[in-house]
């Protein structure tokens, strides 16, 4: 079934907004429901992805990106203050399924800020959708999930987040054409991340005209990686592109040298290993290598102001990828709110969930910090904007995050 965007709902969402802002004794309908918000009570919102484990940076830097844009409103929306939960994702299928069923059942959430890891969304996001609620993703990248042919199911999704069908496309050619590299093996570890990020690249770099030499997979969780990279070694890559997450990655990057005829081919991650945490575990190895990431260079002007209330609330500077693109997230789901809720005459708030939805996916030229932003019909919103970045001596000494992109120049 292809997403269609939302039929009757729009146009029940449209007479909802007409009276948006306006006080009133009877409480607006909603073919999603209505969350009803006492005078004197908050307003509930989510912020749910990867919180433990090793891959808990992925997820604790952007939850500091939405706290961060609470602060920003003064801890309140429409006079009412804000109660921001978390939950967590654990980066998995199974976890994501599990957090999406608590937040699904309960009726006081307005709004979702996640998930961390793709594979959480694609556990947790038919729950989410069926119970009427929106999340937004600061950090899924997976290109099918705002595909235009994406299944209904996803009808309650979008992301600030690129899409890896950009990021795949920017690695490939950072290799082809800056590198001049042409025989590439990849790496991946199941998860729907990696395994389409590394088939967009390997796709890319072939109608570049490299040769995509082998496609292997580890699995999570595995530590022994010689067994795989003796493999590959034999097909005898330059470059070896592994998108995977940071205890898998670690262990690629730390055990590569030790394999005959890896010691001198390129390693190269993505934005999933984007944190001093891999780096700790990869170890002297990863010097020298590269991590793809948003580029943070071509934010706008005030992702500077940002940056120095992150270090003024966490002690350092940001610790991965998407804090950014977190608050953004936050700020789009803030303006919807204040949209689209209704106060009654007795001082109790509506927010209607599918005008909420409506508002959301009708973002457009909204004034980021990560970009202008404006929503696709299939939830993208985010500025596609990569860049290439070398871990060098300072990193693997302890500094964080990578000065200054190698790539583009």
């Amino acid at each position: 079934m292809k997403l269609t965007k939302f039929g009757a709902l729009a146009a029940t969402a449209a007479v909802v907004l007409s009276a948006c802002g306006a006080a009133g004794s009877t409480p607006p309908s909603d073919p999603l429901g209505v969350v009803t918000i006492p005078a004197g009570e908050k307003i509930h919102i989510v912020d749910w992805g990867v919180l433990s484990g090793a891959d808990a940076s992925l997820g604790e830097d952007a939850l500091y990106g939405v706290q961060i844009a609470v602060d920003d409103k003064g801890g309140k929306l429409l006079g009412f203050d804000i109660n921001l939960t978390t939950e967590d994702g654990l980066c998995t299928v199974d976890g994501g399924a599990a957090a999406a069923q608590k937040m699904a059942s309960d009726n006081t959430i307005v709004g979702l800020i996640g998930s961390s890891c793709s594979d959480e969304t694609v556990g947790g996001i038919a729950a989410l959708t069926n119970a009427g609620l929106t999340t937004i993703s600061p950090s899924n990248t997976r290109p099918a999930l705002t595909a235009p042919d994406r299944d209904a199911t996803f009808a309650g999704y979008a992301r600030t987040a690129h899409s890896d069908a950009f990021q795949g496309k920017a690695v490939a050619e950072f290799v082809y054409n800056e590198l001049k590299l042409t025989k590439a093996a990849t790496i991946h570890d199941g998860s729907a991340y990696a395994e389409a990020l590394q088939q967009v690249f390997a796709d890319e770099f072939t109608a570049l005209g490299g040769t995509i030499v082998i496609q292997e997979a580890v699995s999570k969780g595995q530590t022994d990686m010689k067994p795989v990279l003796t493999k590959v070694a034999a097909a005898k890559p330059e470059v070896i592109y592994d998108p995977v997450f940071v205890a898998e990655g670690g262990f690629l990057w730390a055990q590569h040298k030790e394999v005959p005829g890896l010691e001198d081919v390129v390693m190269i991650g993505s934005d999933g290993m984007f944190t001093p945490d891999f780096v700790k575990a990869a170890g002297p190895a990863a010097e020298g290598g590269y991590l793809s990431s948003p580029n943070f260079s071509a934010f706008q002007a005030g992702y500077a102001g940002f940056v120095t209330k992150y270090e003024a609330k966490v002690g350092k500077k940001p610790i991965s990828a998407f804090h950014a693109h977190a608050y953004d997230a936050a700020n789009i789901l803030f303006a919807a709110i204040e949209k689209v809720a209704v106060k009654g005459g007795d001082g109790t708030l509506y927010i209607p969930k599918g005008a909420l939805r409506d508002a959301i996916f009708a973002t457009k030229d909204f004034q980021g910090i990560t970009g202008i932003l404006s929503c696709s019909a299939s939830g993208d919103c985010g500025a596609p904007l990569i860049a290439m970045y070398q871990i060098s001596a300072r990193e693997t000494g302890g500094e964080w995050p990578p000065e200054a992109p190698v790539w583009p120049k």
